[in-house]
């Protein structure tokens, strides 16, 4: 025991009790809309993507001594259930961010390219994608065209006013309701699906990555990822852990190596991009933990799952209501947008709605980006007024 403390002294902080499995559910609002949709929309191995969330959790509560969430990496997410990327793409796309992150943490260039990218730029990319997951829900639970069954209309509005009922309980995270929701409701309507449903041993398997995929998902999903990563994933997570919990702040090379490493392993193997999050360390926290154990239970719960069901978990996901998924996906991407909320400048509030807008009417994330960036930094010249403009009145 003690030659595994010295290798892993974060595990001297770790404890389980019930606020700290309480705690572990607080990431899950994000985690299983976006995994679950982009199982059942791109075909997302669920059981690899799940066998390495589950993985990275416990390798995240063996480095960290706080609750350090494991995310989807969101932009990536958002474009591929709105643009339908494939896998490999999917994939590409995580395992050329990681790279780029884990140079620029190795490097000691995060702290640099966080100055050179406003976060006001930032934050207009993230309202683009929310809106984009928004869209994309609500057209998946109007493209059921039915008004009352197990999968309709109906259906969607008693997710919405089940999750707006359940949006400030710490007892019941509204994603996992609604998530078994779903598949109770998968049930009923294919009852097959639960003789689908088996135990047994799997692992993953490798995944066939082209050059192509790299070359296609870079400026479609990847270049968007990078600044909201670094900012979000190491800069801002850092800053909040050391509010959350002084004299536990996290180190950004530090977490900046950790992102890098977990894509680019895990890349071959199906699994979902993901990176940490200052959401996720928030959300989990304000569940209620306050240590390490709640990653390593949620970690142990999550590989225990993906080994012993396996590939029978892609039945169960593509029976899962279009109309439940969608009212996720939907309140997922509000959660996203909502992040907008900082900027409170005119200037900062004028670059985040040019970009948001730029990214949603070119349908370009990487050239509404660039172009959000162009007019943040000409709006920082002398002779351009932003602040106090406009009528009064």
């Amino acid at each position: 025991m003690n030659a595994i403390l010295r290798l892993f002294p974060a595990l001297r902080s770790a404890r389980l009790d019930r606020h700290e499995i309480a705690g572990s559910l607080g990431d899950l609002g994000t985690f299983l809309p976006l995994l679950v949709g982009m199982a059942s929309q791109n075909g997302l191995d669920f059981a690899s993507a799940l066998f390495f969330a589950g993985l990275f959790n416990l390798a995240t509560g063996l480095v960290f001594a706080i609750p350090m969430a494991v995310q989807p990496m969101k932009a990536i997410a958002a474009v591929a259930l709105t643009e339908g990327l494939t896998v490999p793409q999917i994939l590409a796309a995580g395992a050329t961010v990681s790279a780029i992150v884990l140079v620029l943490g190795v490097t000691g260039l995060i702290d640099a390219l966080d100055r050179v990218v406003p976060r006001s730029v930032v934050r207009g990319i993230q309202l683009s994608l929310g809106l984009s997951l928004l869209m994309k829900g609500a057209q998946m639970v109007t493209g059921t065209h039915v008004v009352v069954g197990w999968d309709s209309l109906a259906t969607g509005l008693v997710a919405v006013l089940a999750v707006l009922a359940l949006l400030g309980s710490r007892r019941v995270p509204a994603a996992l309701a609604m998530f078994a929701a779903g598949i109770a409701l998968a049930i009923a309507k294919q009852p097959t699906v639960m003789s689908s449903l088996h135990a047994g041993f799997t692992l993953p398997h490798v995944t066939q990555l082209a050059w192509s995929d790299f070359t296609s998902a870079f400026p479609r999903a990847a270049l968007p990822q990078i600044p909201l990563t670094t900012l979000n994933s190491v800069i801002a997570v850092c800053a909040l852990s050391g509010d959350l919990f002084p004299g536990r702040r996290a180190n950004p090379r530090r977490v900046a190596v950790s992102v890098g490493l977990m894509n680019l392993v895990g890349a071959w193997f199906g699994a979902m991009p993901m990176c940490h999050g200052a959401g996720g360390l928030a959300g989990q926290s304000r569940f209620g933990a306050r240590t390490n154990g709640s990653i390593l239970f949620l970690g142990a719960v999550k590989l225990t799952v993906a080994v012993v069901f396996g590939a029978s978990l892609m039945t169960l996901c593509g029976a899962f209501p279009a109309s439940v998924l969608g009212v996720m996906l939907g309140f997922s991407g509000i959660e996203l947008a909502m992040v907008f909320r900082d900027q409170s400048g005119r200037r900062d509030a004028f670059v985040m709605l040019t970009t948001a807008g730029l990214c949603l009417a070119l349908t370009n994330l990487a050239l509404g980006f660039g172009i959000g960036l162009a007019i943040a930094w000409l709006t920082r010249l002398p002779w351009i007024r932003i602040e106090g403009a406009g009528e009064r009145g």
